[in-house]
This record gives structure tokens, sequence and C-alpha cells, in this order.
């Protein structure tokens, strides 16, 4: 049952139905305008500004796990919730610092196109778009799943069928964004995404600092005996204190989420939506700040559910606290709401909903984009403009609808494994192949096809050992147990296998083939490292 009250359940239902009218509009009037703008439907003809496109970023960083899940581990472990949050803003550093700028130098539309301007050849395409798919249509899953949950819990019905329909509509929504809207198109639902979270966040934010005086340490003081847990709720080592190994469940989960939230496709394809390195850097500075910001408020809010409402409640929205940002926004406003302070809570659920939407929109997308680009186009190099984009088109239906099947079901289970795999692929397969590819000079063909086959064989083997898929009672399958790794997450050991993997391959080539990679590397170093001639501070 909704804790809501009649008059958020109608404004939210009405500002849902408004922002999915708005949003496709928007796709329908910003997405390409004509069947031959190729370049405008894959990069919206690099026309976005810095601040637009940081905005744009910050969006794909800031989806449902960030907000949901996240928030979640921040209300009910406390300071483990908050290093987890920083690890996420960390990824975005890292990104901004070593990839960002080579991303934009070499990638061209996919990330099928930054590994073969380095390494050529069909099958460095075919394996990039695999992997593209295999890394994110595990998120997109969680993103369409929490939909249901989302409308459930804000509307208040607890109906299945009801909920299998909303996973539905909202597929049919993200196929419908992904192939109008095109880059620019779910660029602006990102925007406008982000603006509303970061918003009705801060607003929220302030009405919880207003009630503990505007001292975060009271604030946090009251959170730790809300908790039930005392002091040990602002120490380290909640999150995996059932484990037997919580000391390396944290630095895995950290690796995972820095390596691998940097390199997702759906997040450096935006790289390459920049007119120039300069851009790209200034649209970066813009995403590291509104995503840092959004920690804060993120910390600020899901604190102070667990500060005013306490664990029980937490916990009773939902046992991992997934609903804990909409729990402290709620609390935030007392008892009664009047009208207007009704509205700002929808605005706030709106948000939430427009953050699933925007997120595997964006993901379906770079899902489309690679399939049509990296395996049906480079197949038939004669291949129109028009053609490519309408197979880019249909390829958003091609990758959409088995996901909508697959949310709808696995929407009653557990979602957390799905999107700790997504990020342990980012970081074992994805990272591995980017971070060789643009700076090891000796890397061979062998050795990224090495890179992405074992990094991602890695992750798939060691995921179903561990206990977020069984042996525990919040694993996806809580009545089995087949649990044999020892950690929670996959980094720590599949992380070194991606790498291991490519350094392997690339030795196994023989010295000929190394020998050759290394004179293509020198030839295009300043390529990739430094952009043409004339860009660098267009």
């Amino acid at each position: 049952m909704t804790v809501f009250s009649g008059a958020a359940q109608s404004w939210s239902l009405v500002a849902f139905c408004s922002v999915v009218t708005l949003t496709l509009l928007c796709c329908v009037l910003t997405g390409p305008g004509g069947e031959d703008d190729l370049a405008e439907y894959y990069t919206g003809y690099r026309s976005l500004s810095p601040l637009r496109n940081g905005l744009a970023i910050a969006g794909d960083y800031i989806s449902a796990a960030t907000v949901l899940t996240i928030g979640g581990v921040i209300a009910l472990c406390g300071y483990d919730g908050v290093v987890l949050a920083t690890s996420a803003l960390l990824s975005l550093v890292l990104l901004m610092f070593l990839l960002a700028e080579p991303l934009h130098n070499t990638g061209r539309f996919t990330m099928g196109d930054v590994l073969v301007r380095r390494l050529p050849g069909r099958s460095v395409r075919m394996a990039a778009c695999l992997v593209t798919i295999v890394a994110l249509a595990p998120m997109m899953v969680v993103q369409l799943a929490g939909v249901g949950q989302l409308l459930a819990y804000v509307l208040g019905f607890s109906d299945s069928g009801m909920k299998t329909g909303c996973v539905i509509g909202a597929g049919t929504l993200m196929i419908s964004y992904a192939a109008l809207g095109g880059m620019r198109g779910t660029a602006l639902i990102q925007i406008l995404k982000t603006v509303m979270l970061l918003g009705s966040g801060l607003v929220v934010a302030v009405l919880i600092l207003y009630t503990f005086g505007w001292n975060p340490q009271a604030l946090f003081q009251a959170a730790a005996r809300g908790s039930g847990t005392g002091p040990h709720y602002l120490r380290w080592g909640m999150q995996f204190a059932g484990g037997p190994h919580p000391a390396l469940d944290m630095v895995s989960t950290q690796v995972a989420i820095v390596l691998g939230g940097a390199c997702l496709p759906h997040v450096t394809m935006r790289m390459y939506t920049a007119g120039s390195t300069r851009q790209v850097r200034r649209a970066m500075s813009w995403a590291v700040s509104s995503v840092a910001l959004f920690v804060l408020v993120l910390t600020v809010v899901a604190v102070g559910a667990m500060a005013l409402i306490g664990k029980a409640g937490v916990v009773a929205g939902d046992p991992r606290g997934n609903t804990a940002y909409l729990l402290g926004a709620r609390a935030a406003f007392g008892e009664h709401l009047s009208r207007t302070e009704a509205l700002v809570f929808a605005t706030v659920t709106t948000a939430i909903f427009l953050t699933l939407l925007a997120s595997v929109a964006s993901m379906t997308l770079a899902c489309a984009n690679s399939l049509a680009h990296d395996v049906i186009a480079a197949k038939r190099p004669t291949m129109t403009p028009r053609r490519e984009m309408a197979l880019a088109r249909w390829s958003a239906l091609v990758v959409g609808v088995p996901v909508i099947l697959l949310a709808a079901l696995a929407q009653h289970r557990s979602l957390q494994p799905l999107a700790i795999l997504s990020f342990c692929l980012g970081a074992s397969a994805i990272a591995p192949a980017l971070t060789y590819s643009l700076f090891w000079r000796r890397f061979t063909r062998a050795g990224l096809l090495c890179t992405l086959i074992g990094g991602t064989l890695s992750v798939l083997v060691l995921m179903t050992g561990t206990n977020l898929v069984s042996g525990s009672p919040l694993a996806a399958f809580p009545n089995a147990d087949f649990n044999w790794f020892p950690l929670t997450t996959t980094a720590l050991v599949s992380v070194p296998v991606g790498f291991l993997s490519g350094w392997l391959g690339t030795m196994l080539s023989g010295r000929k083939a190394i020998r050759r990679e290394r004179g293509r590397y020198e030839s295009m170093e300043h390529l990739l490292l430094a952009g043409p001639p004339g860009r660098g501070t267009g």
C-alpha cells in the first residue's frame, strides 16, 4: 500500500502524463529532420553546447541505480552508502581526466568506432556490439522493472497485471524516444530530467536541513539513532557485515562502480557529441559539478529518511531501501501536504519517473546504434545514410522488445544482481579494452578480442556464484543456494582477468603483429591523444 495522500497521488499522476506527452513531443520536434541526417541521429551534429552536453552526461550517470539503489544503501548503511555514492562521482572524474578527450578524438558514432580506429577488423566491431548489448541489457531491465515498482508505490496499486502494464508502457516509450529522437532527443530528455531532479531534490534537502536546524551533525546523529545501530551507522562495514570478507566486498564494489561507470557505452557515446576537445572538457566540468551536487542532495535526503521515520519505516517501503529517496522527500513535508507541497512532491516523483525512462532510452540508443552501425552497416560499406538510419531505428525495436519481456518476468525478483552485472562488465571488459587501445602501443587485435571475451566470461561465470544470485533472503533466487564465490561482486577478480587476458592475447600474437600494431599506434598517437590538427581548441 502507498503511504502518500490522495493529493500527492493525483498530482503525481497528472505530472507523469504531462511529462510523457512533453518528452514525446520534444523527441518528435528535435529528432533528425530528414531521412539522410545520419550524423544528426547519431551525434546531434555535435551541436550540443557544453552546458547541455554536461547536463546530458550527468543525466546518464544519475540513473535509477543511483537514485534508488545507492539511496537505499545510504539510508540503511550510512557511511558505506556515502562512500558508494562518492565512488560513482569518482568514476565520472576518471572519465573526465583519462578517457573523455581520447574518446572524442577517435570516436565517431559508437564504441566500435573507437576500437577499430586503432585495431581495424569486422570481428572487433561485432565483439564491441556484443559486449555493448550484454553490458547494458541488464541495466535496462532494472530501469524498466523499476517503473512498475515506482508507479505501484506512489499510486497505490498492487495488482501484478497493472505493474506489467506499466513496464510494457514504459518500454514502448523507451523505444519511441530512441527511434524518434536519436541523440539530440534523448539528450534533451536527460537535460530535463537532470534539471527536475536537482531542482526538486534541493528543495527537499533544504527542508530536511531546516528541520535539524541547519546542522548536518544533528541530522546524522538522528539517523544513527533511527537505524538502531548507533555509532556503527557512521562507520564503515555495515553494508557487507553478513559476508565473510566485508572489507574485500567493499573494495570490489567500489572498483566495479569507478571503472564500470566510467566506461559503460551509453555514457561514453556522449563524448562523440561535442564539437571539440575544449567543449568536451567544459561539458565534463558541468557534468562533474552536477553529479557532485546530486550526491550531496541524495545523501541528505536518504539520511533524512532514516532520521525522520527510522529503520522500520524505510524497510517497510522496501527491504533494500529502494524507496528511501521518496520516503525522505515525503517525510520532509510533514504529515499533511498543502497543495504547493503536493505539487513539489509530485515533481520529485516525476523526476524519478523521468530518470527511469531517460536512462533506459539512452541505453537503448547506444545498443541500437552499435547493432546498426557496427554489425549491419559495417558489413555493407555501400549502404546509404538513409538506409542506415532506418536500420538504427528498427534496431531500437529489436533491442527493446526482449528487454521489455525480461523486465516483465524479472520485476518480482531482486534486481540488484543485474545492476551489479552491468557495472562489473564495464569494469572487467570495456575498461581494459579502452585503456589498452588508447594507451598501449603494442596492443593487438587478438589482445583486444581476448580482453572483451575474457572479461565478459569471467563476470558471467563468477556472478552466478555470488550471494546476490542465491544463498541469501534478498537474492534473486532466495529459495536456492548455489553460492560458491566468496565475494558479493566480481570486480576484484574479473577486472584483473580482463587486463590479463588482453596482455596474454597480445603476447601470443607474435612479434610481427606486435611490431605492426606498434607502428600503427605511433602513426596515429597524436590523433589519439591530442586530436586532429586545428580542432583541439575549437
